[in-house]
């Protein structure tokens, strides 16, 4: 066990927050803490890392090992560049790395003893050295950037330029350099596209230690964690499995236990119905039975009802126009922002009824497609066309069109005014506005719930095709649940932007990746695209010889990919093993000469001999530079075959 909380329990004033969580970590297991936005999911992480103190309750973490946390919202600034940042989280090895250049140069003008005691110590720092990867940190470095969605040409930035999702990206990066004994993450995959939470799920699954997440990405959970920690109604309760055995448990516990409820119920019912009988015959006999009866009935413990938050909560989305069956037609659709290029020659249509996912890397052009079909940037070339009688909603983060005077709940009442008090009161709590919180004025609240306020309006008209840009953020898994539910059940057309995966792959229908300037489209869910991404992404991606690739031409190969696809896709795969092995035999080979050197250095008559030292240093110097960047080869390799 490498982590143990003990009855833990916190209060703010009068709000309990937890009491008596108790759950263990073991060495390397993968866990996660779940629950409710408020439930006191980071409190407990604060707590663990003595940020907050319990009123009650001990953390108690193994001796000698070492603990790293990321925090939700980081403020890292200064002067250094992106990749200083992370690099100088490796400041031990580093001044490892330049005592063992320190010694190399003393060695040029040492001889007799004292060289033999200065090659003693030498030694033995480069075997600790190499222990510590100490030849590939730099590699390993540039690795996680990557990994983390930052290009080359990002490393350079300064860290005060950077904006608040990039400074957690790089505070993320410096915790997994380091590799402390466990990991404390909260919410670590804000702020990542697909294709680097998909790298962090694989970084996090081979992590030699241990991990505990606070996340509502549920496909993340499913990928990465063992175990699950629900912190519910303040209390803790522990489950064995994934996110997804979680859920199927936890709705088994609580239909045994409403089925419990209600046979307590009944009971009751039937005795009081007995007693009553019994004092009816007004008889000394029946009423000292009616009397022992109540006895007995007062000591039962009675069951509480079980309660679910939202759990009865349902948004029922109808349009009251109908619209053509044509919705969205996009012809040649091109944008730069120079130098940069977007996107070029993108077509592809959305009927009635789809419900279309629009997917890709960050800094690719999600969002400006879904500005430009709502006319609020103007494209380079090509046309957006509508649909007859289409009335779209748009729920964009950036323009939310609210009234910053009034309060949330009039924010929604005097847009619906057919609504009554209770539903105007489900529809806010379904986005996590409940009792005095609906009372809050819109120009008080911050940019996450004012953008909850605005989804929960949109839900409410009468428009037929929603636009949505990442509606999941700043929502809990029961408010995703609901929203879910109620675009499955909605009669229009959805079309929208998530990295949310699980969201993704229980509301779409049709997938559209933005990749490589252009778009290529998936018939089916997160899963389909899954298993069709990599077998596509070949015929897919634009070619100068092949400029345009049309949408007929999309479905087509998205329905239809042939042996000779799969055939030449195991001819890459043998060439990257080829590559592998080769640079595999490069290194035994390099390194094996470095141990000749240090072979050669340790005999008694090259080490009084500071020319040939110098020589056999010099030499050696030039093969671990070879050897480094055989390593990032390797590894380059590697992640290639891997993805």
């Amino acid at each position: 066990m490498i982590l143990s909380c003990q009855n833990i329990s916190k209060s703010f004033g009068t709000d309990e927050i937890l009491k008596n969580v108790s759950f263990h970590i073991e060495e390397n297991e993968k866990a996660a803490v779940v629950g409710i936005n408020g439930a006191g999911k980071s409190t407990l992480l604060k707590i663990i890392m003595k940020q907050e103190n319990p009123d009650e309750g001990e953390v108690t973490l193994a001796k000698d090992k070492t603990i790293g946390y990321l925090a939700q919202y980081q403020d890292v600034s200064g002067h250094h560049t992106i990749y200083e940042e992370v690099l100088d989280s490796k400041r031990d090895i580093i001044e490892m790395e330049e005592r063992l250049r320190d010694m190399e140069t003393q060695m040029n003008t040492l001889s007799g003893e004292a060289l033999e005691q200065l090659l003693d110590t030498y030694h033995k720092l480069s075997h600790e050295f190499e222990q510590v990867n100490g030849y590939a940190y730099r590699s390993e470095v540039t690795g996680i950037l990557k990994g983390l969605g930052f290009t080359e040409e990002e490393f350079d930035k300064k860290m005060s330029e950077l904006s608040g999702g990039q400074k957690t990206r790089v505070s993320l990066g410096k915790l997994l350099v380091t590799k402390p004994d466990i990991l404390l993450l909260d919410e670590p995959t804000n702020h990542l596209d697909i294709e680097s939470i998909r790298w962090l799920e694989t970084f996090l699954m081979n992590y030699k230690g241990a991990v505990l997440i606070v996340s509502h990405d549920r496909y993340f959970l499913d990928r990465v964690v063992s175990k699950v920690v629900e912190i519910f109604q303040h209390k803790g309760y522990v489950y064995q499995g994934n996110y997804s055995d979680y859920a199927k448990k936890k709705a088994a516990i609580r239909a045994a236990m409403i089925k419990q409820y209600y046979n307590q119920q009944r009971e009751i019912r039937h005795q009081e119905e007995v007693i009553a009988k019994l004092k009816s015959f007004n008889r000394e006999k029946s009423i000292k039975r009616a009397e022992s009866r109540e006895k007995l009935l007062d000591k039962i413990e009675r069951i509480e009802k079980p309660t679910e938050d939202n759990t009865d909560i349902r948004i029922v989305l109808e349009p009251n126009v109908v619209s053509g069956n044509d919705v969205l037609k996009v012809e040649g659709l091109a944008k730069a922002f120079p130098p940069l290029q977007l996107f070029s020659g993108i077509n592809f249509e959305v009927k009635r009824g789809e419900r279309v996912a629009l997917i890709g890397n960050n800094g690719t052009g999600k969002t400006t497609i879904l500005k430009i079909i709502n006319e609020l940037i103007s494209p380079d070339a090509g046309t957006v066309t509508l649909g007859s009688n289409v009335h779209i909603g748009y729920y964009d983060q950036e323009h939310q069109q609210l009234h910053m005077e009034k309060t949330i709940f009039d924010e929604i009442a005097d847009d619906y005014p057919n609504l009554n008090n209770t539903k105007v009161r489900n529809v806010l709590a379904a986005f996590l506005f409940t009792d005095d919180d609906v009372y809050k004025r819109i120009e008080d609240l911050s940019g996450g719930e004012r953008g909850r306020v605005a989804l929960a309006k949109l839900m409410l008209s009468d428009v037929n095709f929603l636009i949505l840009d990442e509606p999941t953020n700043h929502l809990d898994i029961t408010s995703k649940e609901i929203l879910e539910e109620a675009l499955k059940s909605y009669t229009g057309t959805v079309f929208f932007v998530s990295h949310d995966r699980y969201f993704i792959n229980q509301t779409a229908t049709r997938i559209l990746e933005l990749t490589g300037e252009t778009v290529v489209n998936y018939i089916g869910n997160y899963d389909y695209y899954l298993e069709k991404h990599d077998q596509m992404v070949a015929l897919y991606v634009k070619k100068p010889e092949d400029e345009a690739q049309t949408e007929a031409s999309v479905k087509e190969t998205a329905q239809k990919v042939d042996w000779q696809t799969q055939k030449a896709e195991q001819a890459r795969i043998r060439k990257i093993e080829n590559a592998l092995k080769r640079a595999e035999e490069k290194i035994a080979e390099l390194e094996e000469k470095i141990a000749s050197i240090d072979a050669e250095c340790a005999k008694p008559e090259v080490a009084v001999n500071s020319a040939k030292l110098g020589e056999l240093t010099k030499q050696q110097s030039e093969y671990q530079e070879e050897l480094e960047k055989q390593y990032e080869v390797w590894e380059e390799l590697s992640m290639e075959l891997d993805a």
